[in-house]
């Protein structure tokens, strides 16, 4: 047993030491043949390395015998097939990094051999030129092939090496303008010295050598070429100063127009044109003021034309417009438009109008779709495009000056009458048809006069503002522009819209002015910072402006505008390129009538008359009232809808220039086939469009309707709030008690701490007499009206100090009013009063400053709001100084004028700066405008703020400011003082109530309405009602609305035993005994209750003279 056991166990022994000595023997034969490995590795590391020092010597060697070392200017040359030889042995080893200088020496050699001439002093005895030259190796056919070779991976690393060096370095410049020239030389035979010195060699070989130079460019741009030469531009165009001289920012254009001129402009090679090369930030621009040379190669070869016909198809641009993004699709427009514009005087672009218009505005709406409206974690801010969904790197922020200038050319004279021209050609020829049919019907006897044509006098020369308006050209542009937008739009007739056949929506003319017209309708939505730019382009020599009207109104009926309703019906989309010739127009307009002066508009009348002002603004009016009552636009995306908005922005301009000074005439305003009473039927029960039309154009329904509407509004918050009649007659109404002598500083304390709602319910004042005592008798309390018009009357007084007035004796709050202490808050508590009239409807004769009032209304919150416009409200002088600076023809610098303004504050002289250190600006020419309106804005709004401010914070604590937006300016005016018409003076009598024995049929009473009628004035009348009143103005919706009631009393029945107007007081009127007549009494006045104290005179004429003397002398209740 115990030899089995000892058998297994060396048996096992046996087995795992032939296991370990197996092991051991495979370990062994690993590390042999991993030495070996390692040794083969290092050998031909060692023969590589010492390979290639060995070619590298030989290569330096010999450069070194054929190049000074100094200035490697070539010294000697040898046969080009030892340098190939010498160059095929160097590329086997080159490295780009080791091998850079070997490379450049190489380079330099080469071109030297291509520049050699027949009678070259440098070139060997024993070679001809043809034999030196590198070229000639081609001509080898046992070399030929992987001489092409050679050539084509010497021509890729130069592409290479230009990516990398820096134009700003000056070798770095030197080594560019070599690969460069490398290049140059062998995409072209233009430059092949030999094919000239041996031309009946050579000759016969040319469409080869050509084929070859096509074959290398074939593989340079498959490689890369366009990418390379990109950055290398961007490099060096990219910054503040270009770095690329004339010679190599031409060598470039010229590379990267070969391989596209080569294959014949086909679209592979244009689109990479496009995108590499001409979305260069300001290319053209550097072109123009570096390499001018090259533009007129650009010309020659028709490459704008080439380049609109490729973006014109979907495909392309789509392509094109994925790749480059916003930023440098912004950049390859600005190419484009200035290349345009300077090739305006060779007429490249007649046959490719419609073309060249549809891809800007593709352009542009590429662009657009990075913009973006507000400010986000996600956007950058970009100087023309405003809030931009991509970055703006530090290189394409530099060049965007220059890209910004080259974009102006789009809304320049020139090319505004080139893009235009089709639209001035249809003004004029519809001119001509006018003019031939009003001669035509003069001649026959019709008796209707020449047919208005809206400022032709302005147009007399249009057909000489571009020199290529030919009717073919139109024939085809027309043609274009109908397959453009399409066949659809052709479904209105011609009969619909007038007599004449191509002035109607949807005919190939006018969709082509559509087209145009969208084309700058996108520009302002995308150019966001330079709007007012294109606009003033635009609005540039009434050129557009007058044309695009007269074009409207040959449309059809009632000036075009039903040819616009009826293309509404059937496109709901507004924003169809039909509708952009009105969106444009209203743009344009808005922003020129915004900038005119009293004097430009009224006197001389430009760009339209006064008449067409008129019909414009009918036009504008009828036409948002038409689209909004007829439901034809999207209630829910109103405030997104440019028609609406840009039709009512200008209808709104027009009709508070007309409030502030009027050219229309009266009710020109209101919608005549309105009926009132069913739109207010309609506006109480809710529909959409009556609200939106009180929203939007108020003024369209008489204002005594919107006053009404007014104090309806003002009724249902009394409910709401529970301020009704019967809750006021509660003890809760609030209790003030006021000094005769302190009435301001009573009411201020009292009243100022108050809550909105408290000041808004029922205000009950007992006044305390000089002597200490409550006053008694009719006027014991409850007589706020009377404390609310002596409050007013005393803090409007311009001896107080807080507000001044104008030449036209207009109140606005002093600029100085700060010397009265706590002076914001007694504005504030003047708002709070003069709301609580207006809330009340007690009228009160306080003269505004309309400028003031528009404050007041929130208008300078408008983006149309113009400060210059308003400043003639505050001081007239100031006005015309402004004025005449605008319009001064001479050097403006001698006026000596800063931004800065001196003012004498109580009698020291105090400088304000209009802009930070304008005391040391000159105003000049270029900013004599924003002097003006900083100046305006200065006297009208910085100067008054805080007092401003204070004032509307009153007024709107309690008076809503969304319920005044239905009034203008003036109507305004007339809310707070009354209507300024002549006193109705049977409405007076009509709404009159008697007391004291008087009635309607007693003789004073009949003798004081016959005194009125025929003895008093106008003026008197107005006196007479401020007697009674306070005020001289009758209320707006006539004296029914006049509260408390006007009342005449007669004052021999004391105020205890007065039972009012009862059978028992007419008696005693009629046949009370009087022995004597009152005539050492005058008639007085309780103001605060609108009632009339009136002896019973025995006289009319005692009347007349003691009722004269009275109101003259306006003594109230102070003097019986």
């Amino acid at each position: 047993m115990f030899a089995k056991t000892n058998t297994s166990e060396t048996k096992q022994e046996f087995l795992d030491s032939a296991k370990a000595h197996r092991q051991q023997r495979e370990r062994e034969r690993h590390h042999s043949q991993s030495a070996i490995k390692i040794q083969a590795v290092v050998r031909g590391f060692l023969i590589r390395r010492s390979i290639q020092n060995e070619i590298r010597k030989d290569f330096d060697e010999l450069m070194g015998e054929l190049l000074d070392g100094n200035d490697d200017n070539v010294i000697k040359y040898v046969n080009a097939i030892k340098i190939y030889e010498l160059i095929r042995r160097f590329m086997f080893v080159f490295d780009a990094d080791k091998d850079g200088k070997r490379f450049e020496r190489m380079s330099k050699y080469i071109i030297a051999t291509m520049l050699l001439a027949a009678d070259n002093n440098h070139q060997s005895p024993e070679l001809e030129s043809r034999q030196i030259t590198y070229i000639s190796v081609v001509f080898n056919k046992q070399l030929a092939v992987h001489w092409i070779q050679q050539l084509k991976t010497i021509l890729w690393k130069c592409c290479q090496y230009l990516k990398h060096l820096k134009s700003e370095l000056p070798h770095d410049y030197k080594q560019i303008q070599l690969y460069l020239n490398m290049l140059i030389t062998f995409t072209s035979t233009n430059s092949w010295i030999v094919l000239k010195q041996y031309p009946q060699i050579y000759d016969p070989l040319r469409p080869v050598v050509n084929q070859l130079c096509n074959n290398v460019m074939t593989s340079l741009v498959t490689k890369g070429l366009y990418a390379n030469l990109q950055i290398l531009l961007i490099k060096g165009l990219m910054r503040t100063k270009p770095t690329l001289k004339k010679p190599a920012l031409t060598a470039i254009i010229t590379l990267a127009l070969r391989p596209v001129i080569a294959s014949k402009f086909n679209e592979s090679h244009m689109n990479m044109f496009l995108l590499h090369i001409f979305s260069i930030p300001a290319l053209v621009y550097h072109l123009n003021t570096i390499s001018i040379d090259t533009l007129t190669v650009l010309s020659n070869e028709q490459i704008l034309k080439r380049s609109v016909e490729i973006l014109s198809l979907d495909q392309n641009s789509r392509i094109l417009f994925n790749a480059l993004e916003g930023n440098y699709a912004l950049c390859l427009l600005a190419n484009i438009i200035h290349l345009a514009y300077i090739e305006i005087p060779l007429n490249t672009m007649a046959a490719n109008m419609v073309d060249f218009i549809c891809v800007i505005t593709k352009l542009l709406e590429s662009c657009q779709k990075y913009v973006v409206s507000k400010q986000s974690s996600l956007t950058h801010w970009h100087p023309v495009l405003g809030w931009f969904a991509q970055n703006v790197d530090q290189g394409l922020h530099e060049s965007l000056g220059y890209v910004k200038s080259q974009l102006q050319y789009l809304w320049s004279s020139q090319l505004i009458q080139l893009i235009f021209s089709p639209l001035f050609e249809l003004c004029d020829k519809t001119r001509s048809q006018c003019r031939r049919d009003s001669l035509g019907s003069f001649s026959s006897g019709g008796g209707g006069g020449t047919i208005a044509t809206p400022g032709a006098n302005n147009f007399t020369s249009t057909k000489n503002l571009v020199n290529f308006t030919k009717s073919n050209f139109f024939r085809k542009a027309f043609e274009k522009a109908s397959l453009s937008v399409g066949r659809g739009n052709q479904s209105l007739t011609g009969s619909q819209f007038g007599s004449s056949p191509n002035c109607r929506l949807g005919s190939p003319e006018t969709t082509l002015v559509a087209l145009i017209c969208n084309l700058y309708e996108t520009a302002l939505n995308t150019l966001t910072q330079v709007k007012l730019d294109i606009l003033a382009g635009l609005c540039y020599q009434d050129l557009i402006l007058p044309n695009l009207w007269h074009f409207i109104s040959s449309l059809g009926p009632q000036n075009g505008m039903k040819a616009f309703l009826d293309h509404l019906n059937l496109h709901t989309k507004t924003c169809a390129p039909e509708f952009q010739i009105l969106i444009l127009f209203c743009d344009c307009a808005t922003h020129l009538i915004t900038i005119l002066d009293d004097m430009e508009m009224y006197e001389q009348q430009k760009p339209f008359t006064i008449e067409e002002m008129i019909i414009i603004s009918s036009f504008l009016n009828n036409f948002v009232f038409k689209i909004i009552w007829n439901n034809l636009i999207d209630f829910k995306t109103m405030n997104m809808n440019n028609l609406l908005n840009s039709t009512h922005a200008l209808l709104m301009l027009l009709y508070k220039r007309d409030s502030r000074r009027q050219f229309s005439p009266n009710d020109h305003w209101l919608i005549k086939d309105l009926k009132v009473s069913h739109f207010m039927k309609d506006l109480e029960n809710g529909r959409k469009g009556a609200h939106m039309l009180m929203q939007k154009v108020p003024h369209i329904i008489p204002h005594k309707e919107r006053v009404v509407l007014f104090r309806k509004y003002v009724k249902n918050e009394k409910t709401v709030l529970g301020l009704t009649e019967s809750a006021c007659a509660s003890p809760h109404s609030t209790l003030i008690t006021v000094h005769r002598s302190r009435v301001v500083e009573d009411g201020y304390q009292q009243l100022a701490t108050l809550p909105s709602q408290s000041l808004k319910g029922v205000i009950r004042v007992k006044f305390i007499n000089e002597q200490g005592l409550d006053e008694a008798g009719i006027d014991q309390d409850g007589v706020f009206k009377e404390f609310l018009e002596d409050t007013i009357k005393r803090v409007f007084d311009p001896s107080l100090n807080l507000f001044r007035v104008t030449t036209e004796q207009r109140l606005y709050p002093s600029p100085t009013s700060h010397i009265q202490e706590n002076h914001l808050s007694l504005f504030e508590f003047v708002g709070k009063m003069l709301g609580k009239a207006v809330y009340e409807g007690i009228v009160v004769d306080v003269p505004f400053a309309s400028f003031f009032l528009s404050q007041v209304l929130g208008q300078q919150q408008s983006a149309l709001y113009s400060s210059i416009d308003e400043l003639p409200s505050l001081d007239a002088d100031l006005y015309k100084s402004l004025t005449y600076i605008k319009h001064y023809d001479g050097d403006i610098t001698q006026l000596d004028l800063t931004f800065s303004i001196d003012e004498d504050c109580m009698g020291q002289i105090v400088t304000h700066e209009l802009v930070t250190g304008g005391r040391a600006i000159p105003v000049t020419k270029e900013t004599r405008i924003s002097y003006i309106h900083l100046m305006a804005h200065f006297r009208m709004h910085t100067q008054i703020h805080e007092q401003t401010a204070a004032f509307i914070r009153g007024f709107r604590s309690i008076v809503n400011p969304d319920w005044l937006t239905m009034f203008s300016t003036p109507e305004f005016q007339r809310l707070i003082s009354g209507d300024n018409t002549p006193v109705d003076l049977q409405d007076l009598r009509k709404h009159t109530k008697y007391f004291g024995g008087f009635h309607n049929n007693h003789r004073v009473i009949i003798w004081l309405w016959d005194i009125l009628e025929k003895d008093f004035s106008q003026e008197e009348h107005k006196l007479f009602l401020k007697f009674v009143t306070s005020c001289s103005k009758q209320p707006l919706l006539g004296f029914a609305h006049l509260e408390p009631p006007f009342s005449i009393r007669c004052v021999e029945v004391s105020d205890d035993n007065d039972t009012g107007d009862t059978v028992g007081s007419v008696l005693r009127g009629f046949f009370t005994f009087r022995p004597k007549d009152p005539i050492n009494r005058l008639p007085t006045s309780s103001t605060c209750f609108n009632l009339l104290k009136l002896p019973n005179y025995q006289k009319k004429s005692t009347l007349r003279e003691k009722l004269r003397y009275a109101i003259a002398s306006n003594t109230g209740f102070e003097l019986s």
